[in-house]
Formats: structure tokens, sequence, C-alpha cells
């Protein structure tokens, strides 16, 4: 039997969703020790319909609040995922940390540099608490392979790079209002914090450094409606473009561009990341889920090459490696990788571990200084660089 460690759900929306559905369906997975056992959920209204939801599923819910001071009360709760608006990660982030329970927290960490100091602050005090942030998409078979290329140096000195995250949820001007418009809930970065990780998880697990930043900010449609109809000012960013000088760990320096993109026409909800390095190349996009492009440069032909990847995972799980894979397969893989370190402290290898608090820190820095480029027009150095 797997020993089982009881969690808690606070914020149950989309994202507190997807974790009871991947705890619901753990044995799924064939080689990891803790299982999460989902015995508390808290929401900001908690429905009738979603207390149903998560109570029929689970089968293991003894605990629903609207509070989540209650759910820190609790004695068996042993571990947290808490996916709430941004302006709440401080508050409830350190008040987890500080009760000694395990987190698994959503990006990006804390509403700006100020809130994301004061979390990791708390973290470090309770050295004890295991503390990660949410990014599912180095977990996707194709980007393991690619990161497997860069473990091994197959690249030779890096060239450039470049990452994005790029949707369309926002493109429709009519669509109402939500918190991520909204300064006050979402933060000044915008579009950077609610989608940023995503794209700087391999980039600072590979020990890029970006050292100074030039970034063009868009704010494609400054009005929506809100909830009664009115129009009110949508004043987050929309779109972003980071350029960086950034620092491998070999001393070479090369351009990284960074995208995030709300509004981006053609675009469902694609990420993708691009390396060329003197002696390799790869490039991969979510619009191919299970193909990796990669060039081996011998010093004769340059040639691309297809590979396609099947369920060829991380952490392995009882679908057969020719059968495709999915995003719910790359949150799974997510969770899989937080026990696997919440157990051994130590990920199942370089690029199979979730964010750390210090590449939140690293985020941080960047975004800031994105913000300060933006308002003045010119290239930031980052602090510490």
């Amino acid at each position: 039997m797997k020993q089982t460690v009881k969690c808690a759900v606070i914020g149950t929306g989309m994202m507190g969703k997807e974790f009871a559905s991947a705890a619901m369906r753990w044995s799924h997975l064939s080689g990891t020790a803790l299982r999460p056992e989902i015995i508390s959920i808290c929401g900001g209204s908690l429905p009738e319909s979603d207390r149903i939801w998560y109570r029929e599923g689970l089968g293991t819910v003894t605990q629903e609040t609207t509070d989540y001071r209650e759910v820190l009360k609790n004695p068996e709760v042993e571990a947290v995922y808490c996916a709430v608006p941004h302006h709440l990660h401080e508050e409830i982030y350190t008040a987890c940390i500080q009760a000694g329970k395990h987190l698994m927290g959503e990006k990006p960490f804390g509403i700006d540099k100020g809130a994301n100091e004061r979390i990791l602050e708390a973290a470090e005090r309770r050295p004890e608490v295991f503390v990660r942030c949410s990014s599912q998409f180095p977990f996707v078979p194709a980007v393991q392979k690619l990161c497997s290329m860069l473990a091994a140096g197959q690249f030779g000195t890096i060239i450039e790079a470049e990452a994005g995250f790029m949707h369309s949820s926002d493109l429709n001007p009519d669509k109402p209002i939500n918190w991520k418009r909204r300064i006050e809930t979402n933060g000044a970065y915008g579009c950077m914090g609610d989608l940023g990780m995503h794209i700087l998880h391999v980039p600072l697990r590979a020990k890029w450094r970006p050292l100074n930043v030039r970034a063009i900010l868009s704010n494609i449609i400054p009005r929506r409606r809100d909830e009664q109809g009115n129009l009110v000012p949508c004043d987050t960013w929309d779109n972003a473009t980071l350029f960086c000088e950034t620092e491998a760990p070999g001393g070479e320096r090369f351009p990284l561009t960074l995208k995030t993109q709300r509004i981006a026409p053609g675009e469902k909800n694609s990420w993708y990341l691009t390396v060329k390095g003197t002696k390799g190349a790869a490039s991969f996009s979510t619009k191919q889920i299970n193909t990796l492009s990669y060039l081996l440069y011998d010093g004769k032909a340059q040639e691309w090459r297809t590979v396609d990847m099947g369920h060829e995972t991380a952490f392995p799980s009882i679908t057969g490696d020719i059968f495709e894979f999915g995003m719910s397969d790359a949150l799974m893989q997510m969770w899989a990788a937080f026990f696997h370190e919440l157990e051994h402290r130590a990920p199942l290898s370089r690029f199979a571990g979730c964010v750390t608090p210090e590449e939140t820190r690293q985020s941080h820095l960047l975004f800031t200084a994105a913000l300060n480029s933006h308002r003045t027009g010119n290239t930031i150095v980052l602090s510490g660089s």
C-alpha cells in the first residue's frame, strides 16, 4: 500500500479541481510511494455544486469550509494546494508555512517582489516545511527529452533561446472582466505574473541567468464590462515580450526572448521552447505535444529531425509508451514530482522537479525589472547581476 499524505485544497476552482482529479486517479501512476488523500476543501464561496463534485469524486473529504484558517487548524492536514488570486498569496502562503503545512502554491508566488520576499522569509524560518510552486510544462515527455539534451551538453555553446506561452482567452473584447484583469487582485505584472513562471521554469532550472532586460508590454483592450455590464478599466498587461541578455553556467552570454500573451490570435494555449547552440538545436510546441524537432550538427550536414514521443514519462504510469500524452497527464506528472521530492527531499532528476522558492524569487527580479524597462524605455540591469 502507498503511504498517504492528507491534503487540503484552498481555492476550489479550475486548478483545485485539476489536483483533485489527479488524486482521484492516482493509481494511474505506478512508481510513486506517496499518495495524496484530499480530506479538506476550502473556497471563497464553495457552492453546493462544488461541494458535491469534490465530495462524491474523492470520497475522502471530511472538512468543507470557506475559511482557510479552519483548514490550517485541522491537525490531520499535512499538505496544502493553494490556488487563489495573487493578492491572497502572501497572507495564505505564509499562514500555511507557519502552520507547518507543506505547500504547493500557484505562480507568481506573491503579487509582487515584496510579497514574494516575505513568503520566502517564512519558508526559510521553517526549513522542515516543503514548499514548491506549480508549473507543469517541463513534464511533457518531449520537453523532458529536450532537457536531457541540455543536461548532456548536446547543444554546445548556447547561441540563443526563446520561450513563450500564448493563448487567445482574452481575444474577445466582449469577454467580461475578472480578477486577472485588475491590478489590485492580479498585480502590476499582468500576464507576466499569470503566465511567466511557465516560460521561466526550464531556463531557470538550466541555470541561465538573465543579466538585463528590455521589455515591451501591451494593454490591448483597456476597458471591459463588469458583472453589471458597466465598462470599467482593464488595467493589467495583456501581452509582454522580454529581450534578455542571459548568461549560461559556462559564462557564455546569449539572447533569451520570453513572451507571455493572453491576446494571441490563432493560439488556444500554446507553450513553446526553442534552443539553438553550436552543436545542436531543438524546438518544441504544445501545438504538436508529442513531437520534438532537433538537429545535431556534426560539422557536415545540418538536418532537422522529428521524433515522435509517446507516454515516456519521468514518473511511470500504467499507460503504454506508444500512446499520446496530454495536459492532464503533465499536471499529474507535476504532482508526482511534488510528492516524490516531499518524500526524498531531492527531485527525481534535474529537470523533473517543481519550481523552487528561489526560482520564484528570480522570476520576481526579472518581472520587476521588466516593469521598469517598459516604463523608462531602457534596458534594465537585474539586481545582483
